[in-house]
C-alpha cells in the first residue's frame, strides 16, 4: 500500500517569492475556485501572474487562494512519470521568464476518512448557507481512505478542494528531482 501525502507550499524559505490570484489578458482576476473543481478548462488566453511579494522563484507555488503554480520542470517531471488527471494552463509570473503552469487537478475523490480526522464538522441547516448543507465546514489533520483512491495518483478529496493529495511515489520523484518551494504532509 503506498503513503499519501498533502502538498503545500513551503512558506519558510527564506527570501520566497509570494504570487497573487492569476489574471487574464485584461487584468482582470479569473475565478481562482475553478482549478479545484475538478474539470478541464478551456481559456482563451495565456493567464498572468502577479507577484506579491519579490523573491527566490520556485517551482511549486500557491496563490493566496490555492491556485498551484508550477515551472516546466514540474510538468516534464509529471510526463516522464505518465501522471494522468492533470492539466497544465499555460501561465505568465510578471518579472519572470518562466515557463510556468497553473496546475488544474482534474480528479476529486471521495476519500476523506472523517474518523481518523482530528476534527470533521459539516455545515448545517442553522449555519445561514443551504447550498453547503451536509458538505465539510472543517477538515483538520486531515486523513484519507487510501482504498477509496484507486490508482490515482494526483488528486482532491471531495468536500475539500483546498487540499492538493499526491502519491508516495510522486513525492519521492518530485523531492529527487529537486523541486522547489514544497512541503509534504502525509495524509
Amino acid at each position: 500500500m503506498t503513503g499519501y501525502f498533502e502538498l503545500h507550499s513551503n512558506m519558510r524559505i527564506p527570501g520566497r517569492w509570494v504570487l497573487k490570484s492569476p489574471m487574464d489578458e485584461h487584468g482582470q482576476e479569473v475565478d481562482p475556485w475553478q482549478f479545484s473543481e475538478g474539470r478541464a478548462l478551456s481559456l482563451r488566453s495565456e493567464l498572468r501572474l502577479p507577484v506579491s511579494l519579490p523573491g527566490r522563484e520556485l517551482d511549486f507555488s500557491l496563490t493566496g487562494l490555492g491556485v498551484v503554480v508550477v515551472h516546466g520542470r514540474v510538468v516534464q517531471l509529471f510526463t516522464r512519470m505518465g501522471i494522468e488527471g492533470v492539466q497544465f494552463l499555460p501561465a505568465r509570473v510578471e518579472g519572470h521568464s518562466g515557463p510556468y503552469f497553473i496546475l488544474n487537478t482534474l480528479r476529486v475523490i471521495r476519500c476523506i476518512d472523517d474518523a481518523r480526522c482530528e476534527e470533521v464538522r459539516y455545515w448545517k441547516p442553522e449555519d445561514g448557507q443551504p447550498e453547503k448543507v451536509g458538505e465539510y465546514r472543517v477538515v483538520a489533520g486531515l486523513r484519507i481512505d487510501p482504498t477509496k483512491v484507486g490508482n490515482a495518483r494526483i488528486f482532491r478529496p471531495w468536500g475539500w478542494p483546498v487540499a492538493l493529495i499526491i502519491s508516495e511515489d510522486l513525492k519521492q520523484a518530485m523531492e529527487a528531482e529537486g523541486i522547489t518551494g514544497t512541503r509534504f504532509v502525509e495524509v
